[in-house]
C-alpha cells in the first residue's frame, strides 16, 4: 500500500508557522468584518488576501477557517451535545480529515469547532497507508461514544469510492457497530436534508436538521500528535 502524507505541502511549515500567525490573525478578523456585513466568502478572501498578499493555501484556510455570526449561531442552535445513537457520515470529508491528521499534515480549527483540512478531493481519491488507521480510528471511537449504527455516504463519482465502501465494510464486521455505506451522486443535498450528520462542510452544516463534531473528539484523543492551526482572539464556538 502506497505510503503517502494526505494533504502535506511543505511551504506550509512557513504559510502556517510562528511567523505567519499574525498576520493570519489580522487577516481572519478582517475576513469575519466583511462576512458579517454581506460579503460573499470568495469576495472576502479575495480582498483581505490580495490586502495581505496572502498565498492561495492562506486564502483557502481563511474561508474554512471563519464564519458569519449567523452562521455560527444557527450551527450552534443545531449541534448535538453528545453522539447519539445513529449518525449519517459525510463518508471522504470525515476520512480524510483524520488521514490529514495521522499525516501531520495542517489541519485548521473552525470559528464553529469543527476541524478542517486543505487536502481537497478533485474527483480522486487513493487508499493510502493512514487510511486503514483512520477506518480504525473511526469506528473505535464512535463505538466509544455509544453509537449503534452508523451510515456513510460516499460520492459515488470519486474514484476508488468502492474501495473505500469495502475497507468500510470490512473493518466494520469486526466491530460492534451496524454500518451501511451507500454511494450517491449528491451527497452534499441528501446530508442537507437529514439529521445527526458527521460534517465539517459549512454548506451542510447551515442546512442540516443537526449536526455531531465527531472527528473533533477523536483528533484530540486519538492523534495528539496533530497539526491544528488555531488563530486565538477569534470567537470560537463550543466543540
Amino acid at each position: 500500500m502506497e505510503t503517502v502524507r494526505r494533504g502535506y505541502e511543505p511551504k506550509d511549515m512557513v504559510e502556517f508557522g510562528s511567523k505567519a500567525v499574525e498576520k493570519m490573525r489580522a487577516a481572519a478578523q478582517e475576513m469575519v468584518f466583511l462576512l458579517n456585513r454581506g460579503y460573499d466568502t470568495k469576495s472576502a478572501y479575495t480582498f483581505v488576501g490580495d490586502h495581505h498578499l496572502l498565498s492561495w493555501r492562506q486564502r483557502m484556510a481563511l474561508a474554512r477557517i471563519t464564519s458569519p455570526q449567523t452562521a455560527l449561531e444557527g450551527r450552534e442552535g443545531k449541534r448535538l451535545l453528545q453522539a447519539p445513537e445513529s449518525l449519517v457520515l459525510d463518508g471522504f470529508n470525515t476520512i480524510i480529515t483524520l488521514e490529514v491528521a495521522l499525516s501531520g499534515s495542517l489541519l485548521l480549527e473552525g470559528m464553529d469547532g469543527t476541524i478542517r483540512d486543505l487536502a481537497g478531493l478533485r474527483g480522486s481519491y487513493r487508499i493510502v497507508d493512514k487510511t486503514v488507521r483512520a477506518v480504525e480510528l473511526l469506528l473505535g471511537w464512535m463505538e466509544e461514544l455509544g453509537v449503534k449504527d452508523a451510515l456513510f455516504y460516499l460520492d459515488q463519482q470519486v474514484s476508488n469510492s468502492g474501495r473505500l465502501r469495502g475497507l468500510l465494510l470490512d473493518r466494520a464486521a469486526d466491530s460492534g457497530l451496524q454500518v451501511a455505506v451507500e454511494l450517491h451522486s449528491g451527497v452534499d443535498g441528501v446530508l442537507s436534508r437529514m439529521t445527526n450528520v458527521v460534517t465539517a462542510d459549512a454548506i451542510i452544516l447551515d442546512k442540516c436538521g443537526s449536526w455531531f463534531n465527531l472527528n473533533r473528539g477523536l483528533i484530540e484523543k486519538y492523534i495528539l500528535d496533530a497539526w491544528i492551526f488555531r488563530l486565538e482572539g477569534l470567537p470560537v464556538l463550543l466543540k
